[in-house]
């Protein structure tokens, strides 16, 4: 069986019952307003954020949301992350707890520096 990936980020919130799509689309303002020049697009099959490169990516599930940094983006952040479900690269925010959009931001905001960093040494 092929998997049709959605056509965009709309259309993947779109597949979810209303209290995570508004959960969905208020991770979604968060990240966009931390990093306004990042490019959403699909990429591994969930919402995804481009800034010179993958910035950050998020997804739901049945019982949380997933947010995918990257790992520098968990390791900068594993003093504030301690109390969630972790890994190298990823965090879930459970559903059943308040989302903590503003960790959600300033995670975006240190990626989105640690990218045009990044750039700028490129081109050099």
């Amino acid at each position: 069986m092929e998997i049709i990936p959605p056509a965009g980020i709309d259309a993947y919130i779109a597949g979810f019952p209303e209290p995570v799509q508004a959960i969905m689309q208020e991770v979604r303002r968060v990240i966009r307003e931390a990093a306004p020049d990042a490019e959403e697009a699909i990429s591994y099959q969930m919402p995804t954020f481009r800034l010179h490169g993958n910035l950050v990516h998020f997804a739901a599930y049945e019982r949380h949301i997933g947010f995918y940094p990257a790992p520098s983006g968990i390791a900068a952040f594993q003093h504030k992350l301690s109390g969630y479900k972790n890994a190298k690269g990823s965090v879930q925010f459970p559903l059943n707890q308040p989302i903590p959009y503003d960790l959600i931001a300033e995670i975006t905001r240190f990626r989105a520096e640690e990218n045009l960093a990044k750039k700028a040494a490129r081109s050099k």
